[in-house]
C-alpha cells in the first residue's frame, strides 16, 4: 500500500505538534482541515502553519487548491462590484501566494494581476518592494512591466497564504500608499489568524492613511501558545537535527547511510532507489507567444484567456508523453489525451512547481486531473522545515537540493516536501526557462532527487518572460528650492533607466575631485556625483523623520542639518582617534591585504605581479576607508590603486549611470566595493540587487568591521569605536550623504552631494587619516599574522546581524526592521541623524560608547544596558514618529 497522506488523513496533521509543544488551532470548524502543524528552526516561532490547501508544501489535487482561490475571488467581486473590480488590480506575495493570487484573480476575473518577486529582472524599474520580516527571504521587488499599473485609483486587493501579524501587508501598503495613494484596500487570506491586538493594529492604520481596508478570507482562528512553546520547539528540533543532516541530498552512498526511516517504511522510494534514478524526459508544451509565463511583470485578463484557450493542447502534450512512457494505469479507453477512463487504478501523478511559478503548474495540473488523471500539484520552496515521518505532523518527507535559478542573494538549498513517499507514478516538472541550468540537471540536482523517488521525471520548461525595456523620461526641470513635498515624490519611471536604456546617452562628466570638490587630496578619491552645493536641500532632523515615516519623502530627497559637535564632544572624538588609531590600522591593513591576496592577478611568471583592484567606496561612510585602504597599498606594496566614491541609496540602488562609468573606463572584475561597517546587512542586500542588471560586477562589499557577519572580506568582526562614525562630513572631507531626488537628478546624471566648504574650519578628515596611516608600520606583523589565519578560516557570511535585528524588532515592537539600526557606527548615525527612541548597549560596554552617551545625554534619549547583545550598541528609531512625539526642545520623548 502506498504511503500517502491519504492512507492517514484521519489523524490531524498537526496531532505531532500538539502533543508535544500544546500548541493549539482554536478558530472556525473548518480550520484544521486547512492547516497542519510541522517545526522550523526560528529564533521567533518555532512552529509553522503549514496550509493544506495552497498546493506549496502539501500536494493536494489541483481543482481544490484552485477552487479555494478562485472561490475567494468570487467574493472579492461580489464585495466590490463590477465596476470597481475593473479598476482594481490584485497583488499576491512571493513566494508562496503567487498561485493563489492568480487564482483570486482569476475569480474577481475583471482586474489585472502582479505578485511580488524576489528575482531582480535586468531593464525593469522596480514599482516599489518592501520587507517581509519574518520570512527565509526577506525583501521582496514589485516589477510591473506596464509601470502605471499600480498608479491607478482602483482598490488594491492583497492576497497571502495567511494573514497572522498583518505586518506584511502594513509593510506593503505603506509602501504603496506613499506612490499611490487609494482610498480602498482588500485583503484576502485563506485563514486569518491574527490576535485581538493585530486586528485593531489594522484598523487603527486605516484610520491614520485615510482608507478603507477590507478583509476576506475563508477561515479565522488563534494559535495558542503555551509558556515556554520557543525553548521547547527548539529543543525538540536540536534532538532532530542528526536526521535531517541525513536526509537524501543525492548520490546512492548518502542515502544509503541514512538512518532515517524513511527506505524501510516507504517502499516505492526502496524500490526506485534500487533500479537506479528515472532519467528525465522533456515536453514541449508549445507555450502560447506572449503570454508570460506568470505575473510577475503583470498578468492581464487578456493574457488569462490566451492561457485558457491553450491549455487543452498543452495537458494533451504531457498526458502524450505520459501514454508514451507506460503511465497509463488502467484497461479502459484513453481517448484522445492518453488520460485514463474508467474506475481502475488511475496513475498517480505530481506537477511541480518551482518556487514563484505556482500558477502555470496549478493550472497544466487541473487540465490534466480535469482530463481524467489523479493529480497532485505543489512547489519547491526556498524555506527550510524540520521533516518527520509520522502520520500526526504535516511535512513527511523532505528533499534537498541545490538551487538552479542562480539567484542574486547567492547559492542556498532548496527543498521539496512531502514528495519522497507520495507514491507519484510521474512527476512533471515546471521550472521557467531561467532556471533551466546544468544545476537542475547535475547529480544531486532536482531532477536527479525526483528521479530517485518515481518512475518517471518529465520536465515542462516555460520561457521566461521579460518585458522589453521602457522609453527613457524626458529629463525633469532643475529646481532650486528645499525638501521634496509628497506631490514631487519620484515614482518609478522617474528613476535612472536601465543600462539598455543609456546606449546613446551623452557622455557622462569625470569624477570630481578636491580641492574643488572634497577636501580630500585629488589623488585620493574621485566623486562620481554632481555638485548640487547650490541647492537648499536640508530640513531639520525631526521635519525629516516625520516626512519619511509618513511618506511624505524618501529619506535620499533631503539632508539632515549638520550636526555641530560641542567642545566637549570633539574632545571625545580626539580621545577615541588617539586610543582607537592603531586598532583602525590594523583592521585596514588586514581588509586590504586580505583583499590583494584573493584579487585576481594578471601576469606571467612564477609570481605573477600583485592583484590590482579598483577601490569603489560607497558614499560617504565607505569613503575614508577606501582612503586608508588605498594609503596603505601604496604604503605597504607601492601600489596606486584608484578610488573613487559612488552613492547607493537603501530602497533605490546603487548609482546606474556611476557603474556605466565604472566600466567604460575599468574591468569590472577589477571593481572592488568598500564600506565602512555592516549594521543587519540591508547595504549588502541592496548592492547584490542592484549589480544582478550589471554583468561583470561583483556583487561583494570589503568592509573595515562586520559585527553584522554580513560579508567575506573585512578587517575585523568587532563592534569597536571607528570614529569616522562620531562626525559626518567633517570626517569624509566635507561631503554630505548623497541625494537622489527627481527634480534634481536626471536619467543621464550621478546621484548628487553636497561640498560644505563653510565647515572646513570644524574639517578633520586628513588629520583622521594621517593619524590613522601613521601607525602601518607599527601594526604590520599583527596583520600579516591576522591575514596568513583568515585567508585559510572559513569567513562565509552567517547574517547573524540580521537575524539579531529581527529578534530586537519583534520583543520591541517595533514592526519596521529599517527603524533598527545595530552597532556603533549605525547608533552614532541615529543619533546625529534621526529621531531616535531609545539605546541599547550592551552590559559593560566600556570607553567605545562614550560619544554615544553624550550625545544621547544631549537629546534626552534613555540608554538601556542589555544582557547577551551581539552588537556593543543598538539604536532604535522612533517608531511612530510626529513632531507631537518629541518635547518642547524637539528631543525625542521617553516611551512609557
Amino acid at each position: 500500500m502506498r504511503h500517502t497522506r491519504e492512507t492517514c488523513n484521519v489523524v490531524w496533521s498537526g496531532t505531532w505538534v500538539e502533543n508535544r509543544l500544546g500548541v493549539r488551532l482554536v478558530g472556525d470548524d473548518d480550520l484544521r482541515g486547512l492547516l497542519g502543524l510541522a517545526l522550523r528552526r526560528n529564533p521567533k516561532r518555532a512552529h509553522l502553519l503549514v496550509s493544506n490547501v495552497l498546493g506549496k508544501h502539501v500536494p493536494q489535487r489541483p481543482s481544490t487548491v484552485y477552487g479555494h482561490g478562485y472561490r475567494l475571488g468570487l467574493r472579492v467581486r461580489e464585495l466590490l462590484g463590477d465596476e470597481a473590480a475593473g479598476r482594481a488590480v490584485v497583488l499576491g506575495y512571493a513566494e508562496t501566494a503567487t498561485g493563489l493570487g492568480h487564482s483570486v484573480a482569476d475569480g474577481v476575473a475583471l482586474a489585472p494581476y502582479l505578485h511580488s518577486t524576489r528575482r531582480a529582472v535586468a531593464g525593469v524599474a522596480p514599482a516599489g518592494g518592501f520587507e517581509e520580516s519574518h520570512s527565509h527571504a526577506t525583501s521582496h521587488l514589485l516589477l510591473p512591466e506596464n509601470p502605471d499599473l499600480l498608479a491607478g485609483d482602483g482598490p488594491l486587493v492583497l492576497v497571502d497564504d495567511e494573514f497572522s501579524t498583518g505586518n506584511t501587508v502594513l509593510n506593503t501598503v505603506r509602501d504603496l500608499h506613499e506612490r499611490y495613494p487609494r482610498e480602498r484596500y482588500v485583503v484576502v487570506a485563506l485563514v486569518d489568524m491574527r490576535s485581538a491586538a493585530d486586528r485593531g493594529r489594522l484598523a487603527d492604520f486605516a484610520r491614520e492613511i485615510g482608507a478603507r481596508v477590507d478583509l476576506v478570507t475563508t477561515a479565522r482562528g488563534v494559535v495558542e501558545l503555551p509558556e515556554g512553546v520557543l525553548e521547547l520547539g527548539q529543543r525538540i528540533v536540536e534532538e532532530h537535527e542528526t536526521r535531517e543532516t541525513c536526509e537524501v541530498r543525492g548520490g546512492r552512498e548518502a542515502r544509503d547511510t541514512c538512518e532515517t526511516r524513511e527506505a524501510d517504511e516507504i517502499p516505492e522510494a526502496r524500490e526506485t532507489r534500487e533500479a537506479g534514478p528515472a532519467e528525465p524526459v522533456r515536453v514541449d508544451l508549445g507555450w502560447p507567444t506572449g503570454v508570460p509565463d506568470g505575473g510577475r511583470h503583470g498578468f492581464t485578463p487578456g493574457h488569462r484567456a490566451a492561457l485558457d484557450a491553450a491549455l487543452p493542447c498543452m495537458a494533451a502534450r504531457v498526458a502524450a508523453e505520459l501514454r508514451i512512457t507506460g503511465i497509463t494505469g488502467d484497461t479502459g479507453d484513453t481517448g484522445d489525451t492518453g488520460a485514463p477512463r474508467g474506475t481502475g487504478d488511475r496513475p498517480r501523478v505530481l506537477v511541480l512547481g518551482f518556487e514563484e511559478l505556482m500558477y502555470t503548474p496549478l493550472r497544466l495540473g487541473l487540465a490534466l486531473e480535469q482530463a481524467g488523471y489523479d493529480v497532485r500539484t505543489s512547489t519547491t520552496t526556498r524555506s527550510p522545515v524540520l521533516a518527520l515521518d509520522d502520520p500526526g505532523y504535516a511535512i513527511r518527507t523532505r528533499l534537498v537540493f541545490r538551487d538552479h535559478d542562480r539567484p542574486g542573494d547567492g547559492p542556498g538549498e532548496r527543498y521539496a516536501y512531502n514528495v519522497a513517499g507520495g507514491g507519484f507514478d510521474a512527476v512533471v516538472a515546471v521550472v521557467d526557462s531561467v532556471a533551466d541550468t546544468p544545476e537542475l540537471h547535475a547529480p544531486g540536482g532536482l531532477l536527479a532527487q525526483l528521479g530517485a523517488h518515481t518512475p518517471r521525471v518529465l520536465l515542462a520548461v516555460v520561457p521566461s518572460y521579460v518585458p522589453a525595456p521602457a522609453p527613457a523620461e524626458q529629463r525633469p526641470v532643475r529646481q532650486e528650492q528645499g525638501p521634496v513635498r509628497q506631490e514631487q515624490r519620484p515614482g518609478p519611471q522617474e528613476q535612472p533607466p536601465g543600462p539598455q536604456q543609456q546606449q546613446k546617452a551623452a557622455p557622462m562628466p569625470e569624477p570630481l575631485r578636491g580641492p574643488a570638490f572634497s577636501s580630500y587630496a585629488p589623488e585620493d578619491v574621485g566623486w562620481l556625483l554632481q555638485d548640487l552645493s547650490g541647492v537648499a536641500l536640508e530640513a531639520p532632523v525631526e521635519e525629516r523623520e516625520e516626512a519619511v515615516q509618513t511618506g511624505g519623502a524618501h529619506y535620499a530627497e533631503s539632508l539632515p542639518v549638520e550636526y555641530q559637535p560641542s567642545e566637549q564632544y570633539q574632545q571625545l572624538f580626539r580621545a577615541a582617534l588617539e586610543t582607537s588609531a592603531a586598532r583602525i590600522a590594523q583592521a585596514v591593513g588586514t581588509v586590504t591585504e586580505t583583499l590583494l591576496a584573493e584579487h585576481p592577478r594578471s601576469g606571467e611568471g612564477a609570481e605573477p605581479p600583485l592583484a590590482r583592484p579598483v577601490l569603489v567606496s560607497l558614499a560617504r561612510a565607505g569613503t575614508p576607508v577606501g582612503v586608508l585602504m588605498r594609503r596603505w597599498a601604496l604604503h605597504r606594496h607601492g601600489l596606486d590603486l584608484p578610488h573613487y566614491a559612488v552613492s547607493i541609496v537603501r530602497g533605490r540602488g546603487i548609482d546606474a549611470n556611476a557603474l556605466r562609468w565604472l566600466a567604460a573606463h575599468h574591468d569590472p572584475a577589477d571593481i572592488v566595493f568598500v564600506d565602512g561597517w555592516t549594521g543587519k546587512g540591508a547595504i549588502t542586500r541592496e548592492l547584490a540587487e542592484a549589480l544582478k542588471e550589471f554583468p561583470g560586477f561583483r556583487p561583494e562589499i570589503a568592509v573595515l568591521a562586520d559585527p553584522g557577519g554580513c560579508v567575506r572580506t573585512y578587517g575585523t568582526r568587532e563592534d569597536f569605536l571607528i570614529p569616522s562614525a562620531c562626525l559626518n562630513s567633517t570626517v569624509s572631507g566635507l561631503i554630505s550623504r548623497t541625494v537622489l531626488r527627481a527634480d534634481l537628478v536626471g536619467p543621464e546624471d550621478f546621484h548628487g552631494g553636497k561640498f560644505y566648504r563653510e565647515l572646513a574650519g570644524s574639517d578633520v578628515s586628513a588629520h583622521f587619516v594621517d593619524t590613522v596611516a601613521a601607525r602601518f608600520d607599527e601594526v604590520s606583523g599583527a596583520v600579516d599574522t591576522q591575514v596568513k589565519e583568515l585567508l585559510t578560516a572559513d569567513r562565509a557570511p552567517t547574517w547573524e546581524g540580521w537575524a539579531a535585528v529581527e529578534r530586537i524588532s519583534e520583543e520591541y515592537g517595533i514592526r519596521d526592521v529599517n527603524l533598527v539600526k545595530p552597532g556603533v557606527g549605525e547608533t552614532t548615525r541615529v543619533l546625529l541623524r534621526r529621531v531616535p527612541w531609545k539605546i541599547l548597549a550592551r552590559s559593560g560596554a566600556g570607553a567605545d560608547l562614550d560619544h554615544v552617551r553624550l550625545l544621547a545625554e544631549q537629546r534626552g534619549v534613555p540608554v538601556e544596558e542589555v544582557d547577551g547583545l551581539p552588537y556593543t550598541c543598538v539604536g532604535l528609531i522612533h517608531p511612530r514618529f510626529t513632531r507631537g512625539a518629541t518635547g518642547a526642545d524637539g528631543t525625542a520623548a521617553v516611551a512609557r
